[in-house]
């Protein structure tokens, strides 16, 4: 049987060992009863094992070569490969607004914007599963304090509860990565709103993490200007990985009062 070329500009490593492709696939059943989204099924290593879990299951893929492998190799996926960047899609249409688990082995190149892309759509993904890079799961669920929490840590857990579930060693994929990978499950928390405003609470926390071994004030300046008062607030005087995502949240408030003001 031919099989895919994994292409470099594509991110593709695939996943070779079925037992940790069944692992994976497990993972999905936190948020039963609902369909699956997997993205970047390749030549569907995991996806065969998703097709056992009697739901509606759907592949998103880009590369032509593993859609037509997928087309020649998995007929039981009949109409429901969709063509397409995940990162150009509209998910409201996938399931016709119906709530979905998100799942793959992710495309390391794009991890992260799948990410933020899925916080897009939050309301419609109440289960997120899958495999990244180790360090950017380690990111992903950092507590504050740590040396990885950050963007990424702050933007998912405000809306997700993260869980690390396992680690998988580069010798179980073609071509094998650079690094190790690591399986996640997201599950969205009982948030419906943060208490501020979400657009300024994320220009803030982008913001300030431009600087993150830095005083909380360097980074503010661009946002409350250089000679603001209310950079003379102690909170100011930290660094933004001290700092929970309550603790962003009432500043945020306090931030959004301030420019009122001026």
């Amino acid at each position: 049987m031919p099989q895919v070329r994994p292409k470099k500009f594509l991110g593709q490593h695939f996943l070779t060992d079925l037992q940790v492709a069944r692992n994976i696939a497990d993972t999905v059943d936190a948020c039963p009863d609902i369909p699956v989204l997997e993205v970047g099924p390749g030549m569907g290593v995991l996806t065969q094992f998703l097709l056992q879990k009697n739901r509606e299951i759907k592949v998103v893929e880009l590369d032509r070569e593993s859609v037509q492998f997928l087309k020649d190799n998995m007929s039981q996926l009949g109409d429901n490969i969709i063509e397409n960047d995940f990162l150009e899609m509209d998910l409201k249409e996938v399931f016709q607004g119906k709530p979905f688990v998100l799942t793959g082995n992710y495309p390391y190149n794009i991890s992260s914007q799948i990410f933020f892309k899925m916080l897009e759509y939050k309301d419609f993904i109440p289960c997120c599963t899958g495999m990244i890079q180790k360090e950017v799961a380690e990111r992903m669920a950092a507590a504050p304090g740590s040396k990885t929490y950050g963007v990424l840590s702050i933007l998912v857990q405000a809306w997700y509860d993260v869980e690390y579930l396992f680690t998988v060693h580069e010798n179980v994929f073609n071509p094998p990565p650079k690094v190790k990978s690591a399986v996640i499950r997201l599950t969205r928390n009982s948030s419906q709103s943060l208490g501020c405003d979400e657009r300024l609470f994320r220009r803030i926390v982008k913001t300030v993490f431009t600087m993150r071994r830095k005083m909380m004030r360097n980074g503010m300046k661009q946002i409350l200007g250089a000679g603001h008062p209310m950079l003379q607030d102690p909170v100011f005087t930290r660094r933004p990985e001290q700092l929970s995502i309550s603790e962003f949240i009432e500043l945020t408030n306090r931030v959004e009062e301030a420019m009122k003001q001026k």
